[in-house]
């Protein structure tokens, strides 16, 4: 679906790895139309972008190329388009009877930049959602977890897990932002309201959260991304699990040990989750985009092994249906092995030649993954069996 949004200048605060990145003006703040009257200046430009999950946009055309691969500029907090009480639409009718504020709602009656009438309506509201966000936007909370786990990047590579970097956080006036919080139905969102400026390599989700998804309509994909051979198909699924595998054992990756505490710590995922939160580039590759549920967890030494095959069986669904999905339609459309277990071995095997972290282990099957870790400790490497005889 396609989003106009009103861009605005903007203070932000930038990721330290892109200070020195040449890339077009990014400190700007994009307002849906229905809430342009909430600011008294108009906006420098209206721009075109695509719908993203439920309060993101993209924009149509790449404006960066990181390790090879195309990037878009990215907004996440632009607005809902659905009630979060109801099925029906957001649009300012219902939103008005939210504020006692007559200001707000004499503005809302009144956008500088008309809604266009056959779209919906996208408000960025005041009330509480997920705790650290309100509904239809982004807290400053979770935009800074999402800021530093970028920040932790060679800029699309955490010890080989692929993220679509947070490049900017762009701060809401505080005028906009008080009038925003007072659009709630029951309790009133506290803190800072920001916008995430992100770069993505696509808005193709694996499941929930998009229009065109792997898990919902694999055929477009193909078509989408041209994968017009066997050769293409094998390779964008060899890509797939180079990238998935690192997502898949992520503490072990960021392994540490802090002596003054004598525990051990890694980045674990809370509330975000591999089927939602996640896009596939053209090539295959998947990043994770939506890095405000990602932080660091620790244990006690006697707990990281458990904690190590517990982040596996947190994503292992989600990442074998992904993959079913996807060999599936490479045999339909261009044939090959029907043994699913030996070819899943097969190319597990090329996808993991050069991962530091990750070996499979046993001569065809059963196949277990070796899973090393970045302090080296033998004593913590873990067997995960994954493929059965």
């Amino acid at each position: 679906m396609p989003i106009r949004l009103a861009e605005y200048p903007a203070r932000t605060t930038t990721n330290d790895r892109f200070r020195h990145v040449e890339l077009p003006a990014l400190d700007r703040l994009f307002l849906p139309p229905a809430l342009t009257g909430l600011l008294d200046d108009p906006p420098i430009a209206v721009r075109s972008f695509l719908e993203d999950d439920n309060r993101g946009a993209v924009a149509t055309d790449p404006i960066a190329t990181l390790d090879g691969t195309a990037f878009y500029l990215s907004v996440k907090g632009v607005g809902s388009a659905v009630d979060p009480f109801a099925s029906r639409p957001l649009d300012r009718s219902s939103v008005e009877r939210l504020t006692e504020d007559p200001d707000v709602r004499r503005r809302l009656a009144s956008p500088t930049v008309p809604p266009a009438p056959d779209d919906p309506e996208r408000i960025i509201t005041g009330e509480v959602w997920l705790r650290g966000s309100p509904y239809g936007g982004q807290g400053l909370e979770h935009a800074r977890i999402a800021l530093g786990i970028s920040e932790r990047a060679d800029l699309t590579s955490l010890a080989g897990f692929r993220l679509a970097p947070v490049v900017k956080i762009a701060h809401l006036p505080p005028v906009l932002e008080e009038r925003i919080r007072s659009l709630h139905w029951f309790r009133r969102f506290p803190g800072p309201i920001v916008q995430e400026i992100r770069l993505v390599p696509s808005n193709v989700r694996i499941y929930f959260h998009g229009k065109q998804t792997v898990g919902t309509g694999v055929r477009d994909v193909f078509d989408h991304f041209h994968l017009d051979s066997a050769q293409q198909a094998l390779q964008f699924e060899v890509a797939y699990l180079r990238s998935t595998v690192p997502l898949l054992t992520l503490f072990a990756r960021t392994l540490r040990f802090d002596p003054a505490r004598d525990r051990y710590y890694g980045l674990d995922f809370h509330d975000v989750w591999l089927d939602k939160d996640a896009v596939i580039a053209p090539d295959g590759t998947v990043y994770f985009v939506d890095l405000e549920g990602i932080e660091e967890e620790g244990v006690d030494r006697d707990r990281v092994r458990e904690k190590i095959e517990d982040q596996v069986f947190r994503s292992l669904y989600e990442f074998l249906f992904a993959y079913e999905q996807i060999d599936q339609e490479r045999r339909r459309r261009f044939g090959g092995p029907e043994s699913r277990k030996a070819q899943l071995v097969a190319l597990l095997e090329r996808a993991l030649a050069q991962d530091r972290y990750v070996r499979l282990a046993g001569e065809g099957r059963p196949a277990s993954l070796q899973i090393r870790n970045a302090l080296a400790d033998e004593g913590l490497y873990t067997n995960f069996p994954l493929v059965d005889a």
